[in-house]
């Protein structure tokens, strides 16, 4: 069984309620949908330390398009809707002192939600 999402703080608000108003383990995983042991992993944590925190919020390589780029990205895409990825970052790229990959232009693209509706990305 492989690990799953991190619960959202909403999530980790719902368990420290529930348990708070007396609802056992059992029942407030099945009211959040999770597992018994992370009711009672962010129950413990809750009650040791106050909080339940994500200590993994800022984790991996920092993002090297910022919202600015964004912007930039989605004029790009909207100027030549059926331009490649290719097309994109080099037009992204021209007059620009920070270059980025295809890689990144495909999965910033992904990440703000345009893609091709047949299924394919961008």
């Amino acid at each position: 069984m492989g690990k799953r999402k991190n619960l959202s703080e909403f999530d980790k608000g719902q368990i420290v309620m529930a348990r708070r108003l007396g609802q056992s383990i059992s029942k407030t995983a099945a009211l959040v949908g999770c597992s018994r042991s992370a009711v009672v992993s962010i129950d413990q944590k809750w009650s040791k330390e106050g909080t339940v925190v994500n200590r993994r919020q800022d984790h991996g390589w920092p993002r090297l398009i910022d919202a600015r780029g964004e912007r930039r990205l989605a004029r790009v895409v909207r100027s030549n809707r059926r331009a490649t990825v290719a097309q994109i970052a080099q037009e992204v790229n021209a007059g620009s002192d920070r270059k980025m990959s295809e890689y990144t232009v495909h999965h910033s693209l992904l990440h703000m939600g345009l893609h091709n509706q047949s299924g394919c990305p961008c």
